[in-house]
């Protein structure tokens, strides 16, 4: 029996990622772990952060603690209070925070497959619109894999349908099938 190996973690040269939707994907999983880490560091060194970000689609993402606009002021040297080191109201911004970096998260999420609908309700115009509404009636090897699903899909329900009126006039046809009942008729018995 052989065994398959995996070339593991392997170097990463860096280069601008030239692929649009591998430069967003690694961009998320980036920031995340670059929040991560300066959560951890506030928690463990109780030092405060603000990091601001600004995301290839021109997006800002930010993580602040105690918060970003506090430490930005202080930064300016506008005249502001000294921070806060109480510690439990620090926890309580931090988680603060991290709930709404979780929301901002989802949304971001929501907004991709908003887009990924609104992109496949394009296509579908767009097919309806070339093939006048009957795509499913062009040659097999002329339709792509998204109409191939489509067309699936829709034997699947429309089977499912007919299955259902076939047993609904099964029933109807001979509502008496129990052999040996008061309701049978004699010359169904046998």
């Amino acid at each position: 029996m052989t065994r398959s190996y995996s070339k593991g973690r392997q170097r990463v040269d860096m280069v601008k990622i030239k692929n649009t939707r591998n430069l967003g994907v690694t961009f998320s999983k980036r920031r995340a772990g670059l929040f991560k880490k300066a959560c951890e560091l506030c928690t463990l060194c109780g030092v405060e952060i603000a990091i601001v970000i600004f995301s290839p689609d021109g997006k800002i993402f930010s993580f602040g603690h105690p918060s970003v606009d506090t430490l930005v002021e202080r930064f300016l040297g506008r005249n502001l209070p000294p921070p806060n080191k109480n510690v439990h109201y620090q926890q309580i911004v931090a988680l603060r925070e991290a709930g709404i970096r979780e929301l901002h998260t989802k949304l971001m999420n929501l907004e991709r497959v908003l887009q990924m609908e609104k992109n496949r309700r394009e296509s579908l115009r767009e097919i309806r619109k070339r093939d006048d509404g009957v795509w499913w009636e062009s040659p097999i090897e002329e339709i792509n894999l998204f109409q191939l699903q489509h067309l699936k899909e829709a034997l699947e329900i429309l089977k499912q349908k007919v299955e259902k009126e076939a047993q609904m006039v099964i029933n109807n046809a001979f509502p008496f099938q129990t052999v040996g009942s008061a309701w049978t008729p004699p010359n169904c018995a046998s």
